[in-house]
């Protein structure tokens, strides 16, 4: 068990927790869920002993392990990618350590056998003779091919990385696993696969993620941080957000009930409590008056940005049209080749492909980045398109404020116009006079958000858009883009935003393009129905 005892943090004279009471046990997943900068991932540092808390404590059950997920990609840049993964049971790992010195000693002697026959019997407990093979079964369900096992980390790509340091966290069974954010820069099937992991998981998992599809599918408690406060719930994500705003609702009908009431009777002791006649009834009226507790509801500190894609015009019935594309790396191999697609007016198209980049490739081509490749597209004359790339940080170098930033790409250069289009993203007042190459990555993409609402675009297109964005704003974007009367193509890991938005599947394949006018849901079956049938 976790036991979160009395837990106070406060930086200045802004708290973030106040007296917090919580427990963590059992076979269940606890979802963190709250508002960008409310301490989330915080809280997590304090439960990992990374922050220290202003006052109480955090205890944890004797000979119980906690496994992290790191975030820092170059940590293990000098091991190989096997080595990294074991790296996660830190006692067994150094216990390999130890006995692989003892071997190595050139005038080993009874003592050291002694020792060496001890850490043995401590490696058996461990399972360590199985080490190797569990780490391996499980970077090969992620996709990692086994020849690749021996590379040094710093030899191989980012994704790559992602999926280790995760396989890192999961190895070995431990008795309480701590997830910050472990859905990004993840693709979908392996998404899928640390879902499926999690579910048969049976110890205690405590993660940070602003996937809602996954909260739901792997969460059994939603830890809300609100109000400088952390409560407990029982349920996935949609279960306490609906509950949230139902219980929202009633709370205000009861304080508008209330509130009728209190004014009726104000209304009846302004009048009467100067009549002699009256006036004790106007006292026992007072009474009353004092006994009504109108319960305040507090302004959440969750804030949903007001995301509005206006078009310039209705596009007319020529979208975009595109024929035998092809492209190549920097190391001469095909990223996908003659690749054919017509876009519809009112399409909606979901893009997949076991290789993500294929993806922003495509879409680079389309919007004029990437200039090298063969083939052809064209877009009818009455479109005029917005990009939202997965790699923007290009746009982020200027030693310039946002609002200076933002007036780059509009003809219209008055200040109040340029902060409509902020402060729909929740910057205002002095947020708009911060420099660009200081921000992070969620406000860089609420950046791009506010171009793209500027550009006013017919067909939008979105790379991966919900990375670095907090729940409230991906549930903006979500609602933007189902209601969008437009043309859009996009990529996402969101399998909520996707199977809300998507009329069409196009999945890029190494040889081939599957393209179905159908939802996420239904493509996906059709997936799992065209497997079965080829194993058969």
């Amino acid at each position: 068990m976790i036991s979160v005892n009395n837990l106070t943090l406060q930086y200045g004279k802004r708290v973030l927790f106040d007296n917090v009471n919580l427990k963590f046990d059992g076979d269940r997943c606890y979802g963190i869920i709250g508002a960008n900068g409310a301490g989330k991932s915080t809280f997590l540092k304090i439960i990992n002993s990374e922050i220290e808390p202003n006052y109480g404590n955090v205890t944890i059950d004797n000979n119980k392990r906690i496994s992290v997920l790191k975030q820092n990609h170059f940590q293990y840049d000098q091991y190989s990618i096997l080595d990294t993964v074991i790296m996660g049971h830190n006692k067994m790992w150094d216990i390999i350590q130890k006995k692989n010195a003892i071997y190595a000693k050139p005038d080993f002697n009874e003592e050291d056998g002694i020792e060496a026959s001890k850490l043995e019997e401590k490696f058996e407990e461990m399972d360590g003779w199985n080490a190797e093979s569990n780490a391996a079964n499980m970077l090969s369900e992620m996709g990692i091919p086994s020849e690749q096992h021996t590379y040094l980390m710093k030899d191989v790509e980012p994704n790559t990385k992602v999926k280790v340091l995760l396989a890192q966290a999961l190895f070995g069974n431990p008795d309480f696993l701590i997830l910050d954010e472990p859905t990004n820069n993840l693709d979908t099937k392996t998404i899928f696969w640390l879902e499926e992991f999690l579910l048969r998981f049976r110890n205690t998992v405590i993660v940070v993620s602003h996937n809602r599809y996954f909260l739901d599918t792997v969460c059994t408690n939603i830890v809300d941080i609100d109000f400088q406060k952390i409560q407990l719930y029982t349920g996935n994500y949609s279960f306490w957000y609906q509950s949230s705003q139902l219980l929202l609702n009633q709370r205000n009908m009861a304080n508008k009930k209330a509130e009728e009431k209190r004014k009726e009777l104000q209304e009846f002791i302004a009048r009467f409590s100067a009549n002699a006649s009256k006036s004790r009834q106007a006292t026992s009226r007072k009474k009353l008056l004092d006994k009504i507790n109108i319960e305040e509801i507090k302004p959440s500190s969750r804030k949903y940005p007001a995301i509005i894609f206006n078009q310039f015009r209705n596009a007319g019935n020529d979208i975009l049209e595109v024929k035998n594309l092809s492209v190549k790396d920097e190391n001469n191999n095909w990223i996908f080749k003659n690749l054919s697609f017509t876009v519809n007016k009112g399409d909606k198209i979901a893009f997949f492909s076991k290789n993500r980049q294929t993806i922003s490739h495509l879409f680079d081509i389309l919007n004029g980045i990437t200039t090298k490749y063969n083939g052809t597209f064209k877009f009818g004359t009455t479109i005029r398109p917005s990009y939202l790339p997965l790699n923007h940080e290009v746009l982020f170098k200027k030693k310039i404020n946002i609002i200076d930033w933002l007036r780059e790409f509009s003809d219209e250069k008055d200040d109040v116009y340029i902060r409509s289009f902020l402060g729909k993203m929740l910057f205002s007042g002095e947020d708009v006079l911060k420099n660009i190459d200081v921000l992070s990555g969620g406000e860089k993409v609420r950046c791009m958000l506010s171009r793209m609402m500027l550009l006013e675009g017919n067909l939008l297109f979105f790379d991966t858009p919900t990375n670095h964005l907090d729940l409230e704003s991906i549930q903006a974007l979500n609602n933007s883009m189902t209601s969008f009367s437009g043309s859009i193509l996009f990529s996402s890991i969101d399998h909520a935003l996707t199977q809300s938005v998507a009329n069409r599947i196009i999945e890029i394949n190494e040889d081939s393009i599957t393209d179905k006018l159908m939802n996420y849901n239904e493509f996906l079956i059709f997936k799992k129905n065209k497997t079965e049938k080829s194993l058969n």
